[in-house]
């Protein structure tokens, strides 16, 4: 079976925006300020983008008060950085719930699965399935989430899970791979030039116990969310 081509399919769809002159709302799922960095300098061109945090995985709740502050810094520099660019509309956020309880209820049973595994498909769900709600109660025209950067990430299961979710909630999820084009390489840079905070684990309980039993050659670089 031949694998989908998600960069294609997104190159398509932005070249038809340009044609026709269309300018879609856009709600992104964002795991952290550096994965999000390059997305939004590369579909901030295309979309009218309202940023969504979404993360009760992240553990401990220090933790996610770090990355959040994070995020919106980001946002702000952006903002003011394109505030002349007639190609750009200012970024939005918007916040949704810290609850991790929902994460560990959907990880019950799951808690010694490798990362990468069922634990963390669960996870993208629980995610996906909370910005699907958010577009579809703020009329959103789609909704992607900036998961596919990471070279750690699975980006057909995460556009396998955003569709069917779209699906659900009726609203078209914004295929990708985001990491393509360079662009893990460019969120490290855009990462060095607006000096963010990059963890060292993906962000959950386990992730973390996994990190600090990991070899330091191993944790050195690694390419977390």
């Amino acid at each position: 079976m031949n694998r989908k081509n998600y960069q294609k399919e997104l190159d398509r769809l932005l070249l038809g925006l340009k044609a026709e002159e269309k300018r879609p709302s856009l709600l992104l799922h964002s795991c952290c300020a550096p994965c999000s960095s390059y997305v939004l300098e590369y579909l901030s061109e295309y979309f009218d983008i309202t940023l969504f945090y979404y993360n009760p995985n992240i553990y401990p709740e220090e933790e996610y008060g770090e990355r959040v502050s994070e995020q919106k810094r980001l946002i702000e520099e952006f903002n003011e950085q394109w505030k002349n660019d007639r190609e750009r509309t200012p970024i939005r956020f918007l916040e949704g719930n810290y609850e991790p309880e929902r994460f560990f209820l959907v990880s019950r049973g799951l808690e010694n699965e490798p990362e990468g595994g069922a634990r963390c498909t669960e996870c993208f769900r629980l995610r996906l399935s909370e910005a699907a709600s958010a577009a579809r109660e703020g009329g959103f025209d789609f909704f992607t989430t900036t998961l596919t950067i990471s070279p750690l990430k699975d980006a057909e299961r995460l556009n396998w899970l955003g569709e069917e979710i779209g699906k659900q909630f009726g609203v078209p999820f914004l295929n990708s791979d985001f990491k393509k084009k360079n662009g893990y390489r460019r969120s490290t840079e855009l990462s060095r030039e607006h000096h963010l905070y990059r963890q060292n684990y993906c962000g959950c309980v386990f992730s973390r116990r996994d990190s600090e039993h990991a070899p330091a050659a191993e944790k050195k670089g690694s390419p977390m969310e």
